[in-house]
């Protein structure tokens, strides 16, 4: 069982490399966090013209039909960059919905419009701090799938066109698709750590909705969506550590002490060992991820599971690490280490928290040794 990439892939991975350093050096990143603007909407329209939108959609509706694979090295660059756009939310969950439980109608209006970047997606699942019962949504929907309550946070639910939100049902939980330009939809931004991804409180008041799949199979259809897309934010997060650890090794080379680079300090090296170690696992757990994903193989929901939990701790470590290693200067606002930072604690929380998929794994494994 061969886990690397091929050729065609790699060389995809050094285009997008090439490209996003291009048009996305962490000067990009500031200008983003120091304004107003929720994304980079240059940006933006260069990836949905690179195509990278429509990766894994099928032809027949509009897409590339890549693959999964090629989306996850496109998640990887994405992640080392620090891209300030609502690619993941759009592209990893909101199309994933879409793939995974639309309606043959549904799909036809929706994912060629992805595809081609005329529609923003994202996805509305919390409803304050911590994860919500699927038995205890606040959110319902009544007889005619008319929506009222609140979720937040909602990662970029202050630009998206539609969000795919969890909700309380007659049957049960459900999924269902919000078109968030409707008038009875009130949005408000909110506050986060990093602003270079906006994230909104959504106030539904008897919207209208359309169902997404059978009714009262919300919670599993969900389980399955976040499972993949757990897959491609581990890649996205791996990208992030690795950057993070060039950036602090690059500094520790050129640093100077006592007439020594710092970088031949123990103290440090062992700090980038760790770095590198906890990079390289969660390397080796996103490639088992990525091969599950790409095959729907049955070891998909440990797979996922543990490339995510790796994923996130690998990043936590490294951004972390970062800091330090640039001593009392990498605090202030003048380093890039704090983007890192910000990134790797908003991508930790986005589909539910480390200890959540640490629990989540936890009882996949069990059940599989049971089964």
């Amino acid at each position: 069982m061969n886990f690397e990439f091929s050729d065609d892939q790699r060389l995809l991975k050094e285009q997008a490399n090439r490209f996003l350093t291009d048009k996305c050096p962490t000067s990009e990143v500031r200008a983003i966090l120091d304004s107003d603007t929720p994304f980079h909407q240059s940006l933006w329209n260069d990836v949905v013209h690179m195509g990278w939108t429509s990766t894994a959609i099928p032809e027949e509706y509009g897409g590339l039909g890549l693959g999964y694979l090629e989306l996850c090295v496109i998640a990887e660059e994405l992640g080392r960059a620090l891209a300030p756009i609502p690619f993941s939310s759009s592209v990893y969950v909101a199309t994933e919905a879409l793939l995974q439980g639309g309606s043959q109608t549904q799909k036809e209006q929706y994912l060629p419009q992805l595809a081609a970047g005329e529609l923003i997606g994202t996805f509305a699942v919390a409803e304050g701090p911590g994860t919500p019962a699927a038995d205890g949504l606040e959110v319902r929907a009544d007889a005619e799938h008319r929506l009222s309550g609140a979720k937040w946070p909602v990662i970029d639910g202050d630009i998206a066109d539609f969000a795919v939100v969890s909700a309380l049902g007659k049957a049960g939980p459900s999924l269902y698709l919000v078109d968030l330009k409707d008038p009875s939809v009130e949005r408000t931004p909110l506050k986060a750590l990093d602003t270079t991804r906006s994230q909104a409180r959504l106030t539904f008041a008897s919207t209208p909705a359309q169902p997404l799949g059978e009714a009262g199979t919300g919670a599993t259809l969900l389980e399955r969506v976040f499972d993949r897309a757990a897959v491609l934010y581990g890649f996205e997060q791996i990208g992030g550590a690795e950057q993070a650890l060039e950036v602090a090794k690059e500094y520790a080379l050129g640093r100077y002490a006592f007439g020594r680079s710092i970088a031949s300090f123990q103290a440090l090296k062992h700090k980038m060992a760790d770095m590198f170690v906890a990079t390289e696992l969660a390397r080796s757990n996103g490639y088992y991820g990525a091969w599950a994903l790409s095959t729907d193989a049955p070891e998909l929901s440990v797979a996922a599971a543990t490339a995510r939990v790796s994923a996130t701790q690998a990043f936590h470590e490294c951004a972390k690490e970062c800091i330090q290693i640039h001593g009392g200067m990498g605090f202030t606002w003048e380093f890039d280490c704090h983007l890192f930072y910000r990134r790797a604690k908003l991508l930790a929380l986005v589909l539910g928290s480390q200890s959540r998929w640490e629990d989540t794994l936890i009882r996949r494994i069990a059940a599989r040794r049971a089964a």
